[in-house]
């Protein structure tokens, strides 16, 4: 809403003074309104909506990429709880494990230290950077043949 009105004033501006270019200045200071004013744009035509059909059920999009659970290692399926989980839940969980036990260095939030059930995850790591995560995870996640 802002950006039309402010659009609107620098074309009534930049108007006036290509009027005033030729009036020598004198349109800009006048009381009188530009001539040449400026057409307001006409409202856009809404699209409606079409009615759902009674009985037709449309399909829940699967879930692909990283929100797709799929098996994932025994020390992982340990630590989460599950044996199947997608690579973002997955992801969630340990970071809502890391804020819980406060194991982010407090002199560097993007390392953390890991504790006896990170270690297991991470390789026996004792310190982490939080960019390594995803990498430290991906061999916990079994390929789909």
């Amino acid at each position: 809403m802002a950006s039309s009105s402010l659009i609107r004033v620098c074309r009534a501006v930049t108007a006036a003074t290509r009027s005033s270019s030729s009036t020598g200045g004198a349109a800009l200071f006048s009381s009188k309104p530009a001539t040449n004013t400026i057409p307001k744009p006409k409202a856009k035509a809404k699209a409606k909506a079409k009615p759902k059909e009674a009985g037709v059920s449309t399909k829940p999009k699967p879930t692909l990429g990283i929100m797709k659970p799929i098996p994932i290692s025994p020390a992982l399926g340990s630590f989460l709880g599950v044996k199947e989980s997608s690579r973002a839940e997955a992801v969630k969980q340990i970071w809502a494990h890391i804020k819980l036990h406060n194991l982010q260095n407090p002199a560097n939030k993007r390392e953390i230290y890991c504790d006896d059930k990170l270690k297991e995850i991470f390789e026996g790591k004792e310190k982490v950077g939080f960019l390594e995560i995803g990498k430290l995870l991906s061999r916990h996640f079994v390929k789909a043949e």
